[in-house]
């Protein structure tokens, strides 16, 4: 058994940073976001697949072009390579569970 506590963790950008290599040797790794509206990362990819649980808040979505809004209890699963970015829209935070399927973070930014 591996215990941690959120505050405990790196942050960094918007989120703190949950690493499985560094925490419990584990197979995912995840984004703990909070977002500040008109906030959020630019076009990027990974080479795994990743689910966006969205907790509160609204948020702005484009996914190989496809721009759409996602709202609280939402989940997105995104597939490996495919593009993504997304922002914060209205007035309050978007929170969200961003979990990776990898040991480690793996992105490639496009802007």
């Amino acid at each position: 058994m591996y215990r941690t506590r959120q505050e405990d963790l790196p942050f960094q950008g918007l989120s703190h940073n949950f690493v499985g290599a560094d925490n419990g040797d584990v197979n995912i790794s995840v984004f703990l976001l909070s977002a500040p509206p008109g906030r959020g990362p630019g076009p990027h990819r990974h080479p795994y697949d990743e689910v966006q649980f969205v907790r509160e808040g609204r948020g702005a979505y484009v996914v190989n072009g496809v721009e759409f809004e996602a709202t609280a209890g939402d989940i997105l699963v995104i597939k490996a390579g495919e593009i993504h970015s997304f922002r914060a829209i209205g007035d309050a935070p978007l929170v969200q569970l961003d979990v990776h399927l990898s040991p480690r973070f793996i992105q490639e930014n496009l802007t």
